[in-house]
């Protein structure tokens, strides 16, 4: 799994039957300590989360797991929402 932020949101008029009624967001890649990591990406969202929310999300065949035994074509999945990250100094 992979920390991001929600900056934004994606609306598509036409896209895969699997995708009708389903959330995608925009996310920003960070690392624990909130720095930009990556190429921004579009997820499908499976817990509700909203713009500027820190979220960890799953990409590749895992990433449609949440959705099951509905079959949503996806490679990229918002599966939960973080509260804090703390670190331990080394």
């Amino acid at each position: 799994m992979f920390l991001a932020r929600v900056v934004g949101r994606v609306w598509a008029t036409a896209k895969e039957p699997g995708l009708e009624g389903r959330k995608l967001l925009l996310l920003e890649p960070i690392g624990p300590d909130g720095k930009r990591r990556g190429r921004r990406l579009v997820a499908v969202d499976a817990v509700g989360a909203g713009a500027g929310e820190i979220v960890y999300w799953c990409r590749g065949r895992e990433s449609t797991i949440p959705f099951l035994p509905d079959e949503v074509p996806t490679d990229a999945s918002v599966v939960g929402i973080v509260d804090t990250i703390s670190t331990v100094k080394r």
